[in-house]
């Protein structure tokens, strides 16, 4: 049981304060996310080590770090009743964690797979902060400050910035590293921005009037969540958590390694390998929006199911384009459908959390988009990529380059996720009780 005071009602509407905040902590994380997803595996690859089965281990390793953190730090954070204090401190520290990724060149003189360690070690601290700021607190701050009736729109929202963080990512690493900039300098300009961006939006937000300091210990907390009378209440969330850990793992399996394919499978040179992502992604910016408010209005479940089978066929056509034409108007359609799922599942899951166990339900939320999805999808791309890749030469070191395969696999796992979606429920546009 919760002590918070029932008399006190979620706003109806969003502040204008915490509209800032939602703009502000997205796009400054979102920068750092960006550049950890994947332009940390493109400096291991092409700095360090040019194996795609490292960069999965990579991948791996932080997925569970962060998936740990956000359970734990979310947690604190419901018992406690803040997310804004957390949110201030970690991305202080989470700017300094992602300015220091480079270090690991400097070991790989030593030894090639001690600087492999060394980038894996500084990527796990820069996950903890970063799951403790955004996956844990900003996300659960979302949860707070919304009601069925706007969550879509709020998170659409946090969908154009995180769309728009990775879309300033791709324009400016391209244009930044093809002008000659050291990777040296280029995170730590990116890194302070994060810093500066998140701390902005964080000394912007307030906290939700509903979000109250929790009767119970820590344990107890988690506990509870795992009971049988719990899980068979939260059914439906749990159904769409489900779908959303199958979609993840299936971009989990290319992700990582497109805009390595683009450049050494493909064979992209300069900016182009951003540039087809970055077309992508602007198109998805400007109609984030509007997919939001079309999906509060017509529903999570229809958007959500129709969005998956068109990521899928999206896909296929990928993975077999070739000319740069077909690259950018297929990677148009699978983004535009990736946010369309986003959007709408991360709604439907919203409107389903226990209301006193947000910031720990963005910790199972983890669990599935990020911990499953990495730990399983990412060393299927990294192992087909060995087995079925084209062997390079990058730096003087042999590798891989990695396959179309990894577009069609992530297709075929991607259908799967409509089977528990059909079984789930949407939740009734009624006034949200306050504790559930």
């Amino acid at each position: 049981m919760s002590d918070i005071n029932p008399e006190i009602s979620k706003p109806k509407k969003i502040s204008k304060r915490n509209y800032v905040a939602l703009f502000l902590i997205s796009f400054g994380g979102n920068i750092a996310w960006a550049i950890e997803n994947q332009y940390y595996n493109v400096y291991l690859y092409n700095k360090i080590l040019p194996d795609p089965l490292y960069v999965s281990l990579m991948v791996a390793i932080t997925a569970v770090v962060s998936t740990v953190t956000t359970i734990v730090m979310g947690s604190i954070m419901d018992i406690r009743g803040k997310r804004r204090s957390f949110i201030i401190w970690a991305f202080i520290c989470w700017a300094f964690a992602s300015a220091a990724f480079p270090l690991s060149e400097f070991v790989k003189p030593f030894n090639v797979y001690l600087a492999v360690g060394v980038a894996i070690l500084v990527d796990c601290v820069m996950s903890y902060f970063g799951a403790t700021a955004y996956d844990a607190a900003y996300n659960a701050f979302i949860i707070d400050i919304t009601t069925v009736e706007n969550r879509a729109k709020a998170v659409s929202i946090n969908e154009i910035m995180t769309l728009f963080g990775t879309l300033v990512i791709y324009g400016a690493t391209g244009f930044l590293l093809a002008a000659g900039l050291s990777y040296f300098y280029y995170f730590i300009i990116m890194a302070a921005a994060t810093g500066i961006i998140g701390l902005i939006g964080g000394l912007s937000m307030q906290d939700s009037p509903t979000l109250q300091p929790l009767k119970v210990g820590f344990w107890e907390h988690i506990k509870t969540t795992f009971d049988r009378r719990h899980i068979k209440e939260n059914k439906d969330c749990f159904l769409v958590l489900a779908g959303i850990a199958i979609q993840a793992t299936s971009f989990s399996i290319f992700f990582p390694f497109i805009v390595i394919y683009l450049e050494h499978t493909v064979g992209l040179t300069g900016l182009w390998p951003s540039l087809v992502m970055f077309i992508g992604l602007l198109v998805s910016v400007g109609l984030s929006i509007p997919v939001g408010m079309f999906v509060d209005k017509i529903g999570r479940k229809k958007v959500a199911i129709t969005s998956i089978v068109l990521e899928a066929i999206s896909l296929v056509a990928f993975a077999y384009s070739g000319e740069l034409w077909a690259l950018i108007t297929t990677g148009v359609l699978w983004v535009f459908f990736m946010m369309t799922w986003h959007i709408s599942s991360q709604a439907w899951a919203g409107d389903l959390y226990p209301k006193s166990k947000a910031g720990q339900f963005n910790g199972y939320f983890l669990i599935v988009n990020v911990l499953i999805a990495m730990v399983i999808g990412s060393p299927i791309g990294g192992l087909l990529s060995r087995r079925y890749g084209t062997p390079v030469v990058v730096d003087g070191i042999p590798g891989y380059a990695p396959t179309y395969l990894i577009y069609l696999v992530g297709a075929a796992v991607v259908i799967f996720a409509i089977v528990p979606l059909l079984f789930a429920k949407e939740k009734p546009k009624l006034e949200e009780p306050l504790v559930q």
